[in-house]
């Protein structure tokens, strides 16, 4: 019995998966598919699938929260991939911050071996780390057991199926039969590796429980045309699956089709097994073919994207910083990382598995850049920091400045501090809106001070102008005018007020009337000279114009030292005609000029007395 029983197992074995001797493709795809529905039996609960958020953008303290949103919102078993993910990102962001720690340690004079970080967000990290691993094991621990005691309560009932066919009771067994059928489907999953050869023993035993069953042969006859139907049914549904385009929809939908009909589903009568069985298995070729093309396609264009990918990273790892000196060349730097980047992601989105090696390799070469531009910041901070030191010292300047009623000199230093800010580089962010503000502030304030004082003194200087011109006008009038009426006219004059520069010409008017009358008085030159001098010097006292007063003194001295060299020339002449009477005419000459030279110097000298005596 027993040996018949074996024989017909393996027969039904064949029947089911072909003949041992020909293994061809079909039987090939048939068993990839039973394999995937054995190892998604054991991991049903590991179905769902969790968003995969930019944990490459977190900082620490948002991927110890994102672990710990995971461990409270998901099932343990869901969170592996991306729990893995974030390890990676905590582990190579807390490795940085721990060698730029080190670094700072050692360059403050510390000893390596003294080192010490302690980091409160990564003991909360640790902390949510262990209860995860703790939660997964205990989590698969229990699954271990489980599918353990459903191996054992599924050979229980196989046992219980080869007990009922030996026992042979034609009045119960059929109901016997339908009950642990109906058991054995509410077992749940068993360790994938005893999955199809536990079923294969169930079916082989249900298969010889119809066999017995030709004593009530309606039961059995009832039995395998419903269950024909329904594999027929599931046929149909294979077969269809074909035409969709979903080809991973098609593929889960085929592995529960084979659930169905090896779990849900009993035999058929030995007449159908074999077609039926060939039409699903042809069914399941073709699906079967058709991934296994989608994903040479798909492994095809993964290739495409790695390469699009590395040779990115190459170009970023490969980019040159060493020539950056600057603050704008860093943000030029930046802008073409930030532009590779860009390019990088959308290149395009690979699976897990093969983009975890591309994504470790582009890290490294951002890694390397940031390095860099770490650097550079770092020693830009105390740049940054000394030209915020420059820029308080000339915001307390143009503060003190402010109010000051010394025009001139105030305006002069706020220009130059104004010129003096703009070649003094940048300050920490976090101050600069407000040292601007305050050094704008000031600035603006005295500005509009000296701007107000302006407007009050163009209409000031506008009244001098046309006092001054209608004065000007009734002194071309007089006919004639004695010497105290011409002193008193520039006295008067001055009284009125100084010209503003853009109207000095009327002053220049003035001067030349006050010569001309007093070249109508009966005066010497030198007088006439002298007043005409000292009219000019004193429209300059006037009007504050030290630079002419100080070009007038040289000028003055200028035309004495000629004065002097003509006179000494002359009378060298002379010598050379020494035997010559006083009455010769060439002498009479030289002496002539020589007087003349003697009393224009006279005048110079008067002329430097006066302006000696000036005090400006």
């Amino acid at each position: 019995m027993l040996e018949n029983s074996e024989n017909s197992m393996k027969e039904s074995v064949n029947e089911l998966t072909g003949t041992s001797e020909i293994v061809n493709e079909t039987t090939k795809a048939v068993e990839a598919i039973e394999e995937q529905v054995a190892e998604e039996a054991e991991k049903a609960d590991e179905k769902h699938a969790i968003p995969m958020n930019d944990y490459a953008s977190m900082n620490l303290e948002k991927l110890t929260e994102e672990l710990e949103k995971l461990l409270k919102n998901h099932p343990i078993q869901q969170l592996k991939v991306n729990v893995d993910a974030i390890k990676n990102e905590f582990n190579s962001k807390f490795g940085a911050l721990l060698a730029e720690k080190k670094e700072a340690f050692l360059e403050a004079g510390g000893n390596s071996i003294d080192f010490y970080f302690s980091s409160p967000i990564k003991t909360a990290y640790n902390k949510l780390l262990g209860e995860y691993k703790a939660k997964k094991d205990a989590y698969y621990g229990a699954l271990e057991k489980q599918l353990k005691d459903n191996l054992e309560k599924r050979n229980q009932v196989i046992e219980d199926l080869k007990e009922l066919i030996a026992s042979a009771n034609a009045n119960t067994m059929y109901n016997d039969f339908k009950e642990l059928e109906k058991k054995w489907k509410t077992i749940g999953a068993v360790p994938r590796t005893k999955y199809n050869d536990t079923w294969k023993i169930y079916h082989h035993h249900v298969e010889r429980f119809y066999d017995f069953l030709h004593l009530n042969k309606d039961f059995r006859e009832l039995d395998f045309k419903h269950n024909l139907e329904e594999k027929l049914k599931l046929i149909d549904r294979a077969e269809g699956l074909n035409i969709k385009e979903d080809i991973n929809e098609a593929f889960k939908e085929l592995q529960e089709l084979h659930r169905l009909w090896k779990e849900e589903i009993g035999p058929v009568s030995k007449e159908h097994r074999e077609d039926i069985w060939e039409r699903f298995s042809a069914a399941t070729k073709k699906i079967h073919d058709k991934r296994h093309e989608h994903f040479r396609l798909m492994k095809s264009k993964h290739q495409e994207i790695i390469d699009k990918k590395l040779a990115i990273v190459e170009e970023i790892r490969n980019y040159d910083t060493s020539d950056n000196k600057t603050h704008s060349d860093w943000q030029k730097s930046i802008v073409i990382i930030e532009a590779l980047r860009k390019k990088y992601f959308d290149a395009g989105k690979l699976p897990y598995a093969k983009s975890e090696a591309v994504w470790q390799k582009f890290k490294e070469a951002t890694k390397k850049f940031n390095h860099a531009k770490n650097i550079f910041y770092k020693e830009e901070k105390g740049a940054q920091n000394d030209n915020l030191n420059k820029k308080m010292a000339l915001v307390e300047l143009a503060e003190s400045l402010k109010e000051s009623e010394d025009w001139e000199e105030a305006t002069n230093t706020m220009k130059k501090i104004q010129a003096d800010w703009k070649k003094i580089g940048h300050v920490p962010r976090k101050f600069s809106d407000d040292v601007w503000k305050r050094f704008k502030g000031a600035c603006n304030y005295y500005f509009d001070r000296l701007h107000d004082r302006k407007n009050e003194l163009n209409k000031e200087q506008q009244l001098v102008v046309d006092t001054k011109k209608e004065f000007l006008e009734k002194l071309e009038a007089e006919k004639e005018a004695s010497l105290d009426a011409i002193k008193e006219a520039i006295t008067n004059w001055r009284n009125l007020g100084s010209l503003p520069r853009n109207a000095r010409h009327i002053e220049g008017k003035f001067n030349k009337q006050i010569d001309m009358m007093l070249e109508g008085l009966n005066l010497d030159k030198e007088e006439i000279a002298m007043l005409k001098f000292k009219n000019v010097v004193e429209s300059y006292l006037a009007q504050e114009d030290y630079k002419k007063l100080d070009a007038e003194q040289f000028f003055v001295r200028k035309k004495i030292d000629e004065t002097i060299r003509e006179m000494q020339q002359l009378e060298n002449n002379l010598s050379f005609i020494s035997n010559a009477k006083a009455d010769n005419p060439l002498v009479m000459n030289v002496r002539s000029e020589i007087n003349k030279f003697k009393e224009e110097l006279d005048v110079w000298k008067l002329k430097l007395k006066y302006l000696k005596k000036l005090d400006y």
